[in-house]
């Protein structure tokens, strides 16, 4: 296989070589020549010997995986770990692959809210029509009836869904460190309703029929001679593209469009969304939220947002090495000032759990979550974050603002 790759690229090379000199007939001759024999190499049958069909299991049984007692993704047969490199120097079919299994793992997820954590899937808009593109979120039964306390949930951005912290970690490490089940599950034992936010559903992907592909690229206003020039020029360049990419890529994926959710575009416009139909209707009288990378920065812009509702329902807010940054997002002196007594940061430290961590911003104290490992945050400053939200309810009854454990505090209880 490689042998042939070896004679595609030199005869490729001696071709614009042969173009870039001025010769004779012969030197013309010779070019045609090997013009002619590149034409006749199939490179689709090339590649197919190369690259696997992108076809893959949709179960995690047919993956030949399966969660042992740990939580731990083993092989079925073997016992070992998941394994990137399925096949050697085929990095985007193994890519492929692993997105596959993740689509699996959500799932699979989903199933553990319902069945294990006994949440309930509520679909939004909820008003959604039938045929409108739809999202949900996960709730307790007694998330807007309990009359004391409430948890809401926000993992960060990128592929994962509502219930997990990091894909990453569900895969390479386990259910209780890349999931939010040990959070719901300890919020339950301690009376807390829950609800689980999914701030990354945010369209849905339909393929694009032959007329919207040719919609889209004859959708320029500019003149006819200036467009006729353009599309001669990037003819050319798709011929010589499409000629590369047949031996990069052999598997041509459909092109498809994005239909966006409505009211829930985006992570921010989703917490505003689920925060005027869920949280702000909920009887509780201690809301807490608890935050991850960009559900940080969510979190800041419901504040901004819903300001007044927010300051008069949150209790506290546990973020966990979280993306916000007050400035950028033009965060206003008393949400500064609230965020200072209310909030507090684990951020991704090389410093013991809790111990206090300088910042350069003015918003809400940061300590160690005992990890330098961004994707870990939430998971091994957990015991410390619930910590946190019974001692501001105490505070708040006491009058007395909560104070985030610091580093003299540590030393204090480890004097004692």
């Amino acid at each position: 296989m490689y042998i042939y790759l070896g004679i595609l690229n030199l005869l490729t090379v001696w071709v614009m070589m042969a173009q870039l000199q001025q010769g004779g007939p012969d030197e013309k001759e010779k070019t045609t020549a090997l013009k002619d024999l590149l034409s006749r190499i199939d490179l689709d049958e090339l590649m197919k010997k190369d690259e696997p069909p992108l076809e893959f299991p949709d179960t995690l049984e047919g993956f030949e995986y399966i969660f042992n007692e740990k939580g731990q993704l083993r092989h079925i047969k073997t016992g070992e770990p998941f394994v990137f490199n399925y096949r050697e120097d085929l990095h985007r079919w193994n890519q492929k692959r692993y997105e596959a299994l993740g689509e699996i793992i959500t799932k699979y997820v989903y199933e553990l809210l319902q069945k294990e954590c006994h949440l309930k899937k509520v679909t939004l808009p909820v008003d959604a029509t039938e045929s409108e593109p739809k999202s949900f979120i996960f709730m307790s039964e007694d998330a807007l009836t309990n009359p004391d306390k409430l948890l809401v949930l926000i993992h960060g951005n990128g592929v994962v869904r509502a219930g997990q912290w990091a894909r990453r970690l569900i895969i390479n490490e386990d259910l209780d460190s890349g999931t939010q089940i040990p959070y719901i599950k300890r919020a339950i034992e301690e009376g807390y309703g829950v609800i689980v936010l999914n701030p990354n559903e945010n369209y849905i992907e339909v393929e694009k029929t032959k007329a919207q592909v040719q919609l889209s690229s004859d959708s320029s206003d500019e003149p006819a001679e200036k467009r006729e020039r353009k599309d001669k020029i990037q003819k050319e360049t798709k011929k010589r593209r499409d000629f590369y990419e047949k031996y990069r890529n052999p598997q041509k994926e459909k092109e498809t469009m994005q239909m966006y959710i409505r009211d829930n575009g985006s992570p921010e416009e989703h917490a505003i969304y689920v925060w005027d139909h869920f949280i702000s209707q909920s009887a509780a009288e201690n809301v807490f939220f608890v935050a991850h990378s960009y559900g940080g920065l969510a979190f800041v812009e419901l504040m901004i947002q819903r300001e007044a509702e927010v300051k008069n329902k949150v209790t506290a807010v546990a973020l966990t090495d979280s993306v916000h940054n007050v400035w950028h997002q033009e965060v206003g002196k008393t949400i500064r000032e609230w965020m200072r007594e209310n909030c507090c940061n684990w951020v991704s430290s090389s410093e013991p759990l809790d111990t206090s961590v300088e910042s350069m911003l003015p918003d809400c104290p940061r300590v160690s979550a005992g990890t330098s490992r961004h994707e870990l945050t939430s998971w091994k400053s957990f015991p410390s974050i619930f910590k946190f939200f019974r001692e501001a309810v105490e505070a708040k009854n006491s009058s007395v603002k909560p104070t985030p454990t610091r580093r003299s505090n540590r030393i204090k209880y480890e004097e004692l």
